[in-house]
């Protein structure tokens, strides 16, 4: 009986490490390639416009101001803003050109 009870607590023990430690590699993982909760983002892909918008339309009101931008959206909103309006549409953001994407130095 006794030895039963210790055999039963050591798989216990090593069950609960080995969870733990899978936990905490998922986490790190997910630091380190830009995923979030939800799979929004993961190594590399980037938003969705209906994303964006939803993000950073503070006033819902479908277009995006300069106020409500960041990034590299703000950095290039003149380019963005076709039509000079002051505001960027989703049809603007669509034909938006890409950013340039640059190499990332290796180690």
């Amino acid at each position: 009986m006794k030895r039963s009870t210790i055999i039963l607590g050591l798989l216990i023990t090593v069950s609960t490490t080995i969870i733990s430690c899978k936990s905490a590699s998922e986490t790190s993982s997910e630091k380190r390639y830009g995923e979030r909760s939800g799979g929004e983002r993961s190594g590399g892909e980037r938003k969705s416009i209906a994303a964006l918008f939803s993000e950073m339309d503070v006033n819902k009101d479908n277009k995006l101001s300069k106020d409500e931008v960041k990034g590299p959206l703000a950095k290039d909103f003149s380019k963005i803003d076709v039509n000079n309006d002051g505001f960027i549409s989703k049809t603007e953001l669509e034909n938006a050109p890409k950013p340039e994407r640059r190499e990332r130095p290796r180690n």
